[in-house]
Formats: structure tokens, sequence, C-alpha cells
């Protein structure tokens, strides 16, 4: 409201409204309801001020305490304080606001939320310390007994409580266009409440045949209810005018209490503090359910989202009820609609049946075992839709150590499963294609080397017998010169498909190169390779002759059985000295390496 104007017009409005406000309150409550020596009942200028102080600019603060001076110097004389007495006043109530914003600005340094819990202990730590140190200065300056540190104590400590929340808090929603954004509605219902709370103090302080000073308390909890913190400190402001007021004047349950003034004051006084910190807690802690209810409803809205977008759902079991509990993600994933009843026992029994015994067996463990767990299966949804899901759990304990519950999520895996197939499968193929000779579908020189490199290693470190048979076809280029290359792969395709048929389960047959083939036999003594060796060479001969209009084919084997080689190349190379002696001695023979 004053950034536009000029620091010298500033200055001067904060000024004439510090000076103007602390005069009339002050007045007020000198010339309302009065204890012993001239001391208020409640000192309102004191949470005035320091509402002020708090909302104001720092630059403004010397002018403000200036007219504080000013304004308390003269409603202690026109109130019929002594001169001395009221400079006395004047400056144990400059120091109180001194004190109590610095500390409100060490423990709160951003800005001061009556909001906050923390701020409010903060707030209410301050204004209690400011209003003790400000008691003893008046108390010795003005040298009264203690009955006057008692009830200035009392006094200024209501004003700064009961004042400076509400004033605080309208400033800052006007300042913040939270007052012009509420709802016709909210404002009608502020203000019938707030209304009804002065009415119904007003007929409770007004008489004194029916003691019901009750009432206010329950109007001012209506209002902290609905309205908050600024409802409940509003609330109070409102109940603490009319009060001292009334009370001031001789009416009400208060004023009839026999007794002297003092009395009657240190009452009310006790009332108003009661009423105060039944009903600020309350608002502070509506405010903190009112947060947690926002925060719980984001936190859950957040959750569903998630659910939703990662496939993922909740459940719970109560082993006490046996009753089962689904979030909405989880009906969606069993293809049910949210809402829908459902059972411990229908749920099992949605898992397909090779599952089913699994599930309950690992839900029966981790009940007895008290540990988490992990399942992944099938179920069979309503629509008749297989899919795969994925669980994680973990067991809910009890007084005793005893499982009460079971909670766990549930997360639609059926996508990350076929695609997880499908790179196998895509995997294997490339894998496939990587291994095999694509003429004769037999695994090709790198597969056949990698599975002979295995086979020793087993034959040394286990003693397996093994042997190695390479053979090659005879007179491969007279066919190509005479047929052609496409019939000398026809012929190549044969033999590979006829000596592969000869071979045992457990032997594997792989081309290295050109016409040449090499036969791993595993688990095999010397007789029993030459014995499977030469059923090849057989089969070879016998199967091509006059087939499909091939030409005849013949194959020369060389056979060696290991005997202690350190390494492939030197157990090939002697099976392969032997094909050269069968070539040597006239082809389509097998010969034994020495």
């Amino acid at each position: 409201m004053t950034q536009s104007l000029s620091p010298r017009v500033e200055a001067v409005f904060w000024f004439l409204l510090t000076a103007t406000g602390y005069f009339l309150l002050a007045s007020l409550s000198l010339h309302a309801t009065k204890g012993a020596d001239n001391i208020a009942a409640v000192w309102p200028a004191s949470g005035y001020l320091l509402a002020l102080l708090l909302l104001m600019p720092a630059s403004a603060r010397v002018v403000a305490f200036a007219g504080m001076v000013a304004a308390s110097l003269a409603a202690n004389i026109h109130g019929g304080a002594p001169l001395w007495s009221s400079l006395a006043f004047t400056f144990s109530n400059g120091c109180e606001a001194a004190l109590a914003l610095w500390i409100l600005r060490r423990r709160e340094p951003g800005e001061l939320s009556f909001m906050v819990p923390r701020s409010v202990i903060s707030f209410c730590i301050a204004a209690f310390t400011a209003s003790t140190v400000s008691a003893v200065l008046a108390w010795g300056l003005a040298g009264k007994g203690l009955d006057f540190l008692l009830s200035w104590l009392t006094t200024v400590l209501l004003g700064m409580l009961i004042v400076t929340p509400p004033i605080v808090m309208l400033a800052r929603m006007v300042g913040t266009n939270a007052l012009a954004n509420a709802s016709t509605r909210m404002k009608a219902e502020a203000t019938a409440i707030l209304t009804a709370t002065g009415l119904v103090t007003i007929a409770c302080f007004s008489q004194a045949q029916f003691p019901v000073t009750f009432l206010p308390c329950i109007a001012v909890v209506a209002a902290a209810y609905r309205l908050g913190p600024f409802g409940a400190a509003t609330g109070m402001l409102i109940v603490t005018l009319i009060a001292s007021l009334v009370t001031g004047q001789g009416y009400g349950p208060i004023a009839a209490i026999e007794g002297s003034q003092k009395v009657r004051v240190l009452f009310l006084q006790f009332y108003l503090l009661v009423l105060l910190f039944t009903t600020l807690p309350l608002a502070a802690l509506l405010i903190g359910r009112q947060r947690l209810a926002k925060r719980l409803e984001q936190s859950n809205r957040w959750l569903l989202q998630a659910e939703a977008a990662a496939l993922v759902g909740h459940w719970r079991v109560d082993l006490i009820g046996w009753t089962i509990t689904w979030s909405d993600q989880s009906y969606r994933i069993h293809g049910l609609e949210p809402g829908m009843p459902v059972d411990v026992d229908y749920s099992v029994k949605q898992y397909v049946a090779e599952d089913r015994l699994a599930v309950r067996k690992i839900l029966a463990d981790a009940v007895r075992t008290g540990q988490p767990f992990e399942f992944q299966g099938r179920i069979l949804r309503a629509d008749g839709e297989i899919r795969h899901v994925k669980s994680h759990g973990s067991i809910e304990m009890g007084r005793g150590g005893k499982a009460v519950g079971i909670f766990g999520t549930v997360q639609d895996v059926t996508e990350t499963v076929e695609n997880a197939r499908i790179l196998e499968a895509a995997r294997s193929a490339a894998e496939r294609v990587a291994n095999t000779d694509m003429l004769t579908g037999l695994p090709n020189r790198r597969h056949t080397l990698a599975f002979l490199e295995k086979a020793l290693a087993g034959a040394r470190d286990h003693g397996a017998p093994l042997a190695v048979a390479i053979f090659d076809i005879d007179h491969f280029k007279r066919i190509n010169d005479t047929h052609g290359h496409a019939v000398g792969d026809q012929v190549i395709r044969r033999v590979a498909q006829r000596a592969n048929a000869a071979l045992r389960d457990e032997d594997m047959l792989g081309r290295i190169g050109g016409e040449e083939f090499v036969c791993i036999l595993q688990r095999s003594s010397a007789q029993a390779a030459e014995i499977v060796a030469e059923r090849v060479r057989k089969a070879v001969e016998v199967g091509t002759a006059a087939e499909d209009d091939l030409p005849n084919a013949t194959i020369s084997v060389g056979l060696a059985v290991y005997d202690g080689e350190a390494d492939v190349e030197e157990l090939l190379h002697r099976a392969d000295k032997a094909l050269y002696v069968a070539k040597r001695e006239g082809r389509n023979r097998l010969r034994m390496a020495a």
C-alpha cells in the first residue's frame, strides 16, 4: 500500500498509523476494565504495535517507535498516570515490542506464519519473554508491588497473543488478494460465524443471572473449525473486546464476583488465557489436519496415476477377518470393474492351475516366516484373457509377532514377458545364424571348433573318451568342373545329410570349409569311434549313388582318438594326417591316426 509513496510520506504514514491506533487502543483499555494501579485487564496496544512492526518495512520502524512513544505518553497522562509513571510505562512497552520483534526475527528469519505450529510456538515464546522483561522493567521503574508485576505481565501478554495474530493475518490476506478472491459463500459464512460469536459473547457478559461463560468458548471453537487460525484469532479478539468492555462497565458474571476489582480483572485474564490456549492449539491442529488431508489426497492421486501408468496395483489381505482389498488398478489388471466384491479364494483361483499351488505355497511360507516374498504367474482374467503378473509383498505383524495382514503389489508384466520371449527368440535365431553353415544347415567352423574346445576340456578334466573324424569328398573338384558349382553344392548338402543321419545323438557333425567336415565323437573309445566313422563313410557311399540325378560321391576319413593333446589344433592335426593317408591309399576309406 505504501510502496509507491516517497520515503518521507511513507514515514509520516507509519507514524500516524502507529500513533493513532496505539493511542485509541491504550485509552480504550485504560477506561474499560481497570485493575489495581490503573493497569487494564488487556493491553491491546502492545499487540497492535507488534503487528505493525511485523508488517511494515524495516526502514519505517524508527518512526513507528516514535509514534508509539508519543501515543503512550499521551494515553497514560490522559488516563491520570503521573509523568514519571507514564515515562516508565512507555519505556517498558517500547522495550517489550523491540525484544519480541528481535526474538521473532532470530527464530523465524522468513515471514512469520500463524498457519505453521512451529511459528506459533515461536510467537508465544517471544510474547511471553517480552512481556516478562517488560513487566520487570515497569515494576522496577515504577516501584510498585508484586501484584503490579503479575498484572502487567498478564495484561501485556494477552494483548500480544490476542491482538497481533488477527491483524497480521488480515493484512496479509488483503495484500495477497486472498480476501478478494474468496467466494461470496465463504465470506458470508465467515461474517455469520464471527457475528454470532459477538452476539453470543454480548448475551453471556451483559447479564449475571446465568453463568454461561462457556458459550463464547463454543463459538470460538466453531470459528476455529470453520475458518482456521484466522477464525480462532478473530473470534478470540471479539470475545476479548466485548468481555473487557462489558465487564469494565460492571455487567456480567465476572463483574458480579464478590471481591475486589483486582480479583475480577485477574479472573477475566485467567478466563481469556484459558480460552486462548484452548482455541489456538485447536486451530493449529485443524489446519495441520487439513494440510495432511490435502497432502494425503494428493499422494493418493499421484499413487493412482503412477499405478495406472506402470500397470501396478496394490492389495491387502486381512488375515484376521480373511478379507482382501484391491486398488482400482488391481481390479483393472484382473479384468474386473473397480469396487466389485472379491475374496481371498477368488483372487488365488484366478491363477491358472499350473501356478495356483505355487502361489498358495509362497503365501503360506511368507505368513509362517514373516519374510517378504515375490512370485510371478499367469492369471485367467474375467474376459478369458491370460495375463502374466508379478507380485511383491510383505507381512504385517501385530502384537506378539503374529501375522495380521499381507500387503502386496501386483503388476501386469505381460508385455515384458512377451518382449523377453521375442528377444530370446531373436537372440536364438541370430545365434543359430551365426553358428550355422548356410549351405548344409550344419554347425559352421566357429561353432564346431567351440564345441570341440568344450569336449576336449571335458576329456582332459574328467577322462571322458573323445575322438575326432575329419572327412572330405573325394574328387570334389572334378564334380564341380564336370557338373558345375550348383550340382557341387547339392552333392555337399546330400553328403552332409547322409553323414549326419549316421551319427549318434551325442555326436556332432560340422562343416569347417569347402567339402571338408568334422565329426566330434563323444564318449567313444577307439573301437566305437572307428565303427561310427566307418558307418558314416558307408552311408555317404550308398546314399549318394545315382540318387536325384547327382553324381556318385564318396568320402575319405581320418580318425584320431584323444591321447592327451594340449589343444584342439593338435588333435585335428593328427586326424588330418590320417585323412591324407586315406587319400594316398586310394580314397573312399577310413584310416586311424597313429
